[in-house]
C-alpha cells in the first residue's frame, strides 16, 4: 500500500477534491458531503480541506437552484405542506439550517419552521 501511496496511485486529498466538486455540482450540501467522505475512510483533516473549497455563495446557488428543481413535486401535493417539504428535503441533501431557512423563505415565502 505504501508503495502505491508514493506513486500516488491512492491519494485520499484528490479522491476527496473530485467527490466534493462532482457531489456539489449535483446539489449536495456540506454536511452530507462530509459524512459521505466519513463513510469512505476520508481523514478529518482531508475532509476539512476539501470542503473549504465550497463557498458560501456558491453553496446558497447550489441550495436555490435545488429548491427550484424539486418545488414543482412538492407543489403537486397539498399547499401547507410545500414548506416543511422543502426544508426537509434540503436539510437531508446536507445544507445547513440557516441557508435552508433562506432559501425556503425565499423560494415559498413561508418560514421554515411553520
Amino acid at each position: 500500500m505504501n508503495d502505491l501511496v508514493a506513486r500516488g496511485y491512492v491519494d485520499d486529498a484528490a479522491f476527496a477534491r473530485q467527490w466534493v466538486s462532482a457531489r456539489a455540482a449535483r446539489g449536495y450540501g456540506a454536511a452530507r458531503l462530509r459524512m459521505e467522505l466519513r463513510a469512505r475512510g476520508i481523514a478529518p483533516p482531508v475532509i476539512a480541506a476539501a470542503l473549504s473549497a465550497l463557498g458560501g455563495d456558491d453553496t446558497l446557488a447550489s441550495a436555490r437552484e435545488t429548491a427550484r428543481r424539486r418545488l414543482p413535486a412538492l407543489r403537486r401535493g397539498r399547499p401547507d405542506r410545500v414548506a416543511p417539504r422543502l426544508r426537509d428535503y434540503l436539510l437531508r441533501r446536507g445544507f445547513s439550517t440557516s441557508i435552508v431557512v433562506r432559501v425556503v423563505r425565499e423560494t415559498t415565502g413561508v418560514a421554515a419552521e411553520e
